[in-house]
């Protein structure tokens, strides 16, 4: 193995070996990946540039050439992180992470992925995506070749295209809520997974701009690091790819961002996907379950997970069973009952073909054409281009359901009463097109309040009460209100402000259900006096350089500690004890005591944007327009592990130019050896931007590095 992945190939045979592994049979007996069908690439047809931000501008003639250079860029910058989502997916996690890779190995054997791929890769997947696809694992594995000592499972790779589109299949069961049923399941209780955090999206048209120009915000907040955060890059070929965005490192192509034409942003949303139904079993007769008034038999379906234990021992294997029934995958819970779990994101696996066709569409027909591929399975969408046209749609896989069962928790498995076969239609899914006020939001509220006035909002009593719509607005949504009010109109230094904005709203449904703490008597509680008039003053700021700020969120998050929930509760409503609440500012005076020395600290201070040597001071707060949702670290302080996770500012102007800024929190690179590792950090805690640019002779006139991915 470590003579076939050493330096001394030239590039011809590396190129030829490149393609021979991407169409090698799997070890289990899969079928090959149409050998002998799609082009060598040449690495020499593709330009990789790299802008003083160390940001890839990938240039090729064709969309296959892109998708190579693409992932050689990725795995340059990114590489240990991108293996993390594509070891999920082939189920060999737990030969690099042990026990807790082997909790993603028996995911990924749970979701069938697997079955799912092989069945859907002809029949499904188009020939051109294919040839899309095909190129970039071919990228993969020629890095891999190049980098062998980078490789952290040596029998993951060579990588194919089975594999990656089984890690896209991981990755959307994951953000569609399927793995907390799932646990909750084996465990033997259940309830429905905390929604995760979300992000934040605006787009304006000329009904609403100074000029006549359309703005689009795309802002996720995501996790900063980890495969889920965000990978910065600008895919260019001569077949129509023109588009500068992100992914998640192992993503195919832009998740979100914007081409010459066109660009969109994506929200979570908290639509209902995943399903949970408790068989009745046959009391005698093992392994039966009722469906419809007969006894059905369980399939088995067994797996083996190979588990790293020491560095220095071969891995272990370890035999687990799961099952399967009319409702699909099935898992006996530590109290001996059976749970089947059904949901739409491991019933199609297209989701990485219409991201792909979304890159290319030129205008709004042809975005709305690859939308309704309808394969991603959640994630609105916030969507603005230079012919004037914004859309609010609230995207999502939701099943067609009997509307007679609490949806909400667990349903009987045992009649078709229950067993759904069909999502509804996109058409059906709450969705605006250019409403007369000219803009369109989403802070991850629900969708009835997307725009402007009352008439021009959909109304939620025409849906379906299952469909798990958000509970109305958050703060974030009520601070966005509060401030285009303030505007007849918008520029995009209007647009930045209201972004980057550092304050909470005058209203919101957390501050308000624990407003009653600051009618506590301080006079009441002398040790602590001081501390709660603090707090009674803060004035809802979240700049960096209040001191107020800095206890009102030590104090809750001591609380949201003791009451076991988590930095998402800042966006819904809160029961506080006034014991628990006097007990969290009393701790709050000892641990600003402890590890400052006095009560009046900068939030800023406590709070820190650190990676390696470099250390800035943070505004932001959880569920504020300047997202902050932070973690302790030594010494007292915290720092961001969910933010503002990547940042693009889109202007389609009237004369036809166009105006593109992003920001990253960290930099292009996440190898602590790279200058790019933390090279947007200090404009990052300053709440700037950095311009980008989709013009070719620009972009290698200043260009810092050209090169081939060889």
């Amino acid at each position: 193995m470590k003579a076939a992945f050493s330096f001394s190939f030239p590039a011809w045979l590396v190129a030829v070996l490149v393609f021979l592994s991407s169409t090698t049979v799997f070890a289990g007996g899969e079928p090959k990946l149409s050998e002998g069908k799609f082009t060598v690439i040449n690495p020499e047809n593709i330009q990789i540039v790299r802008d003083q931000w160390g940001v890839p501008h990938i240039f090729g003639k064709t969309d296959a050439e892109v998708a190579y250079g693409y992932a050689w860029a990725i795995g340059e910058d990114m590489f240990a992180v991108m293996q993390e989502l594509l070891m999920a997916g082939k189920g060999m996690a737990a030969r690099y992470m042990g026990a807790e890779g082997a909790k993603r190995d028996f995911m990924s054997h749970v979701l069938g992925s697997e079955e799912l791929v092989k069945k859907q890769y002809e029949s499904t997947i188009s020939e051109d995506f294919k040839k899309y696809l095909n190129g970039y694992v071919q990228g993969i594995n020629a890095y891999a070749l190049a980098h062998a000592d980078e490789i952290l499972v040596r029998k993951a790779f060579p990588v194919t295209s089975y594999d990656v589109l089984r890690s896209f299949v991981f990755a959307q069961s994951a953000v569609s809520g399927a793995i907390g049923p799932i646990s909750k399941a084996i465990d033997g209780s259940y309830d429905k997974l905390e929604v995760p955090l979300g992000s934040n999206a605006f787009a304006f048209n000329s009904h609403k701009t100074t000029d006549g120009s359309s703005i689009l915000l795309i802002n996720p907040h995501q996790p900063v690091e980890g495969p889920f955060s965000w990978y910065e890059a600008h895919l260019c070929s001569e077949e129509g790819l023109n588009i500068h965005g992100a992914s998640f490192p192992g993503g195919t192509s832009i998740f979100l961002g914007s081409n010459e034409n066109l660009g969109w942003a994506h929200t979570f949303n908290d639509m209902d996907l995943v399903d949970v139904f408790k068989l009745e079993m046959h009391p005698k007769k093992k392994g039966y379950y009722k469906f419809d008034g007969e006894w059905l038999k369980l399939e088995k379906r067994p797996v083996t997970l190979h588990v790293k234990v020491k560095k220095w021992l071969p891995v272990i294997p370890v035999r687990m069973k799961t099952y399967v029934s009319k409702y699909g995958t099935t898992l006996k819970s530590k109290n001996k009952e059976f749970y089947s779990i059904k949901f739409p994101a491991n019933e199609d696996a297209r989701s990485p073909e219409q991201i792909y066709r979304m890159n290319k569409a030129r205008n709004f027909t042809e975005f709305n054409e690859a939308i309704h591929m309808h394969a991603t399975p959640r994630y609105n969408i916030v969507y603005a281009d230079r012919f004037d046209t914004i859309m609010y749609c609230n995207y999502a896989k939701v099943p067609e359901r009997n509307e007679g069962y609490d949806w909400k928790n667990v349903v009987p498995g045992n009649t078709s009463k229950t067993l759904w076969t069909k999502v509804h239609p996109l058409d059906f899914m709450p969705t605006y097109i250019n409403p007369d006020c000219g803009y369109v939001f989403n802070t991850n509220n629900d969708p009835f309040n997307a725009t402007c006035a009352e008439n021009n909002n959909l109304d939620k009593s025409k849906y379906p009460s299952y469909m798990g719509f958000e509970p109305g607005n958050n703060s974030r949504a009520f601070r966005f209100m509060e401030l285009i009010s303030q505007y007849n109109q918008v520029s995009l230094d209007d647009v930045k402000r209201i972004k980057f904005d550092k304050s909470y709203p005058g209203c919101g449904t957390f501050l308000e259900s624990v407003d009653y703490l600051n009618y506590l008597d301080p006079k009441d509680y002398p040790d602590i006096s001081e501390l709660m008039v603090m707090m009674r003053k803060w004035n809802r700021s979240v700049d960096k350089s209040d001191e107020n700020a800095t206890i009102f969120l030590l104090t809750f998050q001591y609380i949201f500690d003791k009451l076991h929930v988590s930095n998402e509760t800042f966006g819904r409503t809160l029961d506080v004890s006034e014991d628990l609440y006097v007990e969290a500012v009393r701790k709050t005076k000892e641990h600003l005591m402890t590890y400052f020395g006095r009560l009046n600290v900068k939030l800023g201070d406590i709070q820190r944007h650190v990676r390696g040597t470099a250390d800035y001071p943070l505004s932001g707060f959880p569920d504020a327009l300047s997202a902050n949702y932070s973690q302790p670290i030594e010494d007292g302080k915290f720092k961001p592990y969910v933010a503002d996770s990547y940042v693009q500012f889109v202007q389609y102007k009237k004369d036809g130019s166009m105006v593109l800024e992003t920001l990253h929190p960290f930099g292009a690179s996440s190898k602590p050896d790279s200058k790019h590792y933390t090279d947007q950090m200090e404009i990052y805690a300053n709440q700037q931007t950095k311009k980008m640019t989709l013009n070719r002779e620009e972009i290698f006139k200043n260009a810092e590095k050209v090169y081939h991915p060889k």
